[in-house]
């Protein structure tokens, strides 16, 4: 069973880019940013062979933001990895913003990932050597960007996650929320097609986590992202368009959030 997206919930951000598709001439429907068909991947133990997906298989389309719930264990760290071609699946075919993600190198994967995903983890990897605007432009002089411009790019990013005031600021120096939101600009200073986020919330308290969710939510419309979220925070979960349980191996509907129907 494919995973996919009711089609009475398309959200402003896929209307915005199927007309900006339409402006430029495009008629044709643009394809799923993520396509997951027959997904397995399997580990070797000393208790012989441990399977962690079985034919699993997944639709996103471009605009969404899923949810991804289950318990500890279950796969959902590695399941991104897989679709941000940070792992390689076993078998099957994964196909990320029109990517065969499991045909890159290790050198093609490592440029697809600065081009197309932006990653938030639930510890913000940080350097702590560097400040926070150094930190958001790292993804960028990766790129081969000059300085000064990584630079000013990054400033850009601080503002729209209400840094702009701590950008000369070392991690250290920064509270827990805003260590993830200078992380969340990084992930995003490359404008990414797709954001995957990993327990982005799991490390801070509630107020907080609801603020930092908020301005996920936001920067997903305004910049017209496709954002796969894995939470523990129901919540949180049930604000997205979809959310769906992992568990033994396959991925069940969970629930279809209000606010897809806005």
């Amino acid at each position: 069973m494919t995973i996919s997206p009711s089609a009475a919930a398309p959200l402003a951000s896929r209307a915005a880019r199927d007309s900006e598709s339409r402006a430029s001439g495009n008629q044709s429907t643009q394809s799923p940013v993520i396509q997951v068909q027959g997904l397995r991947k399997s580990y070797r133990t000393a208790r012989g062979s441990l399977d962690l997906f079985q034919n699993l298989d997944l639709l996103v389309e471009t605009g969404e933001m899923v949810a991804i719930v289950g318990q500890s264990g279950a796969g959902k760290s590695t399941l991104l990895h897989i679709l941000g071609a940070l792992d390689a699946p076993s078998a099957g075919t994964v196909y990320c913003a029109s990517t065969n993600v499991a045909s890159l190198n290790a050198r093609e994967a490592a440029a697809f990932r600065n081009r197309e995903i932006g990653y938030v983890w639930q510890f913000h990897y940080l350097l702590p050597e560097f400040t926070a605007q150094e930190n958001v432009a790292m993804p960028l002089l990766a790129r081969g960007a000059r300085k000064s411009d990584a630079l000013a790019t990054a400033a850009g990013w601080l503002r729209e996650v209400g840094l702009d005031d701590r950008s000369d600021h070392r991690p250290g120096e920064l509270s827990g929320g805003e260590q993830q939101r200078v992380a969340l600009a990084r992930a995003l200073v490359n404008q990414p097609r797709l954001l995957l986020a990993d327990e982005p919330t799991g490390d801070l308290d509630n107020v907080t986590a609801g603020r930092v969710f908020e301005l996920i939510e936001r920067l997903h419309h305004s910049h017209h992202l496709t954002s796969i979220l894995v939470t523990h925070n129901m919540d949180l979960a049930t604000r997205c368009t979809r959310a769906l349980r992992l568990e033994a191996g396959q991925l069940k509907v969970l629930t279809t959030a209000p606010s897809a129907t806005t």
